[in-house]
């Protein structure tokens, strides 16, 4: 299966030399994987943001209550 996008870019890399169109293929490889990478992130995130979100609450809680200390970076 082809989309137009696809075939457009097969268009524009026809012109270039073989060594170019190489050099694109692995830019767009390298491209392709961040992209794949953001996506398992944004995936990973959307399955915890109830989590987060509790987490936060609770950290808002103790903090209201007095149950918490300055975090020291020193100490980090």
């Amino acid at each position: 299966m082809s989309s137009n996008a696809i075939t457009t870019v097969i268009k524009m890399m026809e012109s270039f030399s073989e060594d170019t169109q190489n050099r694109i293929v692995e830019h767009l490889r390298e491209y392709i994987l961040e992209l794949e990478d953001e996506q398992k992130w944004d995936e990973t995130f959307a399955k915890t943001q109830s989590q987060l979100s509790a987490a936060a609450k609770r950290a808002r809680q103790e903090i209201s209550e007095g149950h918490s200390i300055p975090m020291d970076y020193d100490k980090l």
